[in-house]
């Protein structure tokens, strides 16, 4: 008797220590889209700063995933319907905050509108711009917020055609995304066609998770990423794509253009 009740006791002991035991951490599928020099293809390989901070941080929180790359409305509806789902780089937003758990910044970015170097705009403020005719990428956070402000956009499937309407005057300014001291304009030909003419928003951009994805997970993530700021590592991998130059046009006409959505 005196030892069926030791085996019960063992078994008990046993199962308490199973529900006690933590769970085990999710394999993430992670998205992104084509937007160099943040995160593109080299062979079938996703690379870019944004894609290495975000290799780095698995590798430092030993968390397995997998990366990618989508047309950007794809990406982010991946990571808000699949339970294991992260998107980068992506705008911190009020009508986002509820949609993910968030692990950043992983970078900063202004939203500039882009205009014709051959046009003379007079705008100090976006109020200024009302009425004229500005082309967006679909689906994306810029898109959302001139929109929901009333502004006249013409929403473009693939950011890259934006450049090419502009120049066309099939619109009057394009509202992009830029990192402060992007070499974007240099690298795609543009320098002395298309010039910045108003910056409107400076935003930071971040890896979104959907909310099934662990608090402790979370916060693996978010420790991990602050480690990178602190020792430099962030620095680090932004620095090696200083001079990264574009080397398959084909590439930039299948992109969705220039991070931050």
């Amino acid at each position: 008797m005196v030892k069926q009740l030791l085996l019960v006791a063992g078994l008990l002991a046993g199962a308490d220590v199973q529900a006690a035991a933590p769970q085990a951490a999710p394999r993430l599928y992670i998205t992104t889209e084509y937007s160099p020099p943040a995160s593109m293809l080299d062979g079938e390989r996703v690379i870019g700063y944004s894609t290495d901070k975000v290799r780095e941080i698995m590798a430092r929180a030993s968390i397995s995933y997998s990366i990618d790359l989508l047309p950007w409305k794809r990406a982010y509806t991946a990571a808000v319907q699949r339970p294991n789902g992260c998107v980068y780089a992506t705008t911190r937003t009020p009508e986002r905050e509820q949609l993910f758990k968030w692990v950043g910044p992983t970078d900063e970015g202004e939203w500039v509108l882009l205009g014709r170097a051959d046009r003379a705009y007079q705008l100090s403020t976006l109020e200024d711009a009302r009425g004229l005719r500005i082309g967006t990428y679909n689906g994306d956070a810029r898109d959302d917020y001139l929109r929901s402000r009333g502004f006249q956009v013409d929403p473009a499937p693939n950011d890259m055609l934006n450049p090419q309407k502009l120049l066309m005057n099939r619109i009057d300014l394009w509202a992009a995304g830029l990192r402060p001291g992007s070499g974007v304009m240099e690298q795609n030909g543009w320098a002395g066609k298309i010039v910045p003419v108003l910056v409107f928003n400076r935003i930071k951009v971040y890896l979104a998770c959907n909310p099934a994805i662990p608090d402790a997970v979370i916060g693996k993530m978010n420790a991990a990423l602050d480690a990178m700021d602190r020792d430099g590592t962030s620095r680090r991998l932004e620095r090696k794509y200083d001079n990264w130059v574009q080397r398959k046009p084909a590439e930039a006409e299948a992109g969705q253009g220039i991070p931050a959505r």
